[in-house]
């Protein structure tokens, strides 16, 4: 088990622990209401756009849990999208840097477009480097953290080459990782190749569901923003917020949530662990 923090206000208690028991397993996706039974087992909230919520929907339902998929975000492209694919095919970039599983998509669509040519990819991260991995390109590089400063101070040079990074960036993406770059020596250019925004019209069935769970989780700051909109900072303190990691939980402190989880290492089995650790410490219990 991953190490998992925890950001609290001092102030911040529950009243009570609710304790939850359901028979099997059952979860909620957009567009299919499911109500959740009296005694049920501990209810958490996926917010990933729609399709990227598989993995948890297996990890949570193995342990028991009652998953609602109510995705917060969703993508759009970006304005410098057009030239990623000249880009790689140019030869002039030593790497190119994947930070998360829709940068690796958008990646390989332009690369498609482009031909298929030879590229040197380094992933940030395990998940990012398995979907690299699947559309047929073997990441020569995956950062020790899913971090960006971790791939920017980790990333070699490559022997004899130009020390040229080619970035395709969400709009919304800190600098930390070109910094980092920067730092070691690399010349590094960005093309902000898609967005992320909040959604804002989601079924009003499914929200209350989603309003009435234990737990959310969140794997972008963009979904924090978009869930505090929907339901209202009072209610979103209420909930245990349980973070991919600590780009997500910063967010979280920013807009003012009080009960924040994130793991050491972003990644999907961290992320498992915080959840169960939100649900020990809530005083749920989880019946098979």
């Amino acid at each position: 088990m991953q190490s998992c923090q925890m950001q609290a206000h001092p102030m911040h208690t529950r009243q009570s622990a609710a304790v939850h028991r359901q028979h099997g397993n059952f979860h909620t996706r957009a567009g299919g209401m499911r109500t959740r039974a009296a005694g049920a087992n501990p209810s958490v909230v996926l917010t990933r756009e729609e399709g990227k919520n598989d993995k948890m929907v297996l990890e949570l339902s193995q342990r028991h849990m009652h998953c609602i998929e109510l995705p917060l975000i969703e993508h759009s492209t970006g304005p410098d999208r057009a030239q990623v694919p000249a880009a790689l095919l140019s030869g002039e970039f030593d790497w190119v840097t994947v930070t998360s599983p829709e940068a690796a998509a958008v990646f390989l669509e332009a690369w498609h477009e482009a031909g298929k040519p030879q590229v040197r990819v380094a992933v940030v991260g395990g998940g990012t480097g398995e979907i690299i991995e699947q559309g047929g390109i073997t990441p020569a590089f995956v950062s020790s953290k899913a971090i960006g400063k971790t791939m920017g101070s980790e990333l070699p040079p490559v022997p004899g080459g130009k020390n040229t990074v080619l970035y395709p960036a969400s709009c919304k993406a800190s600098t930390d990782l070109q910094d980092s770059l920067a730092g070691g020596g690399f010349k590094v250019t960005r093309l902000n190749s898609y967005n992320t925004a909040g959604v804002t019209n989601v079924s009003p069935e499914l929200l209350a569901q989603a309003k009435a769970a234990d737990i959310v989780t969140f794997g972008s700051p963009s979904a924090v923003k978009a869930w505090v909109a929907l339901v209202g900072l009072d209610l979103a303190q209420s909930k245990a917020s349980v973070c991919i990691g600590s780009t997500s939980a910063r967010a979280c402190k920013a807009v003012g949530l009080t009960k924040v989880y994130f793991p050491d290492s972003p990644g999907i089995p961290g992320w498992v662990d915080c959840v169960e650790k939100a649900v020990a410490e809530l005083g749920l219990v989880t019946v098979q």
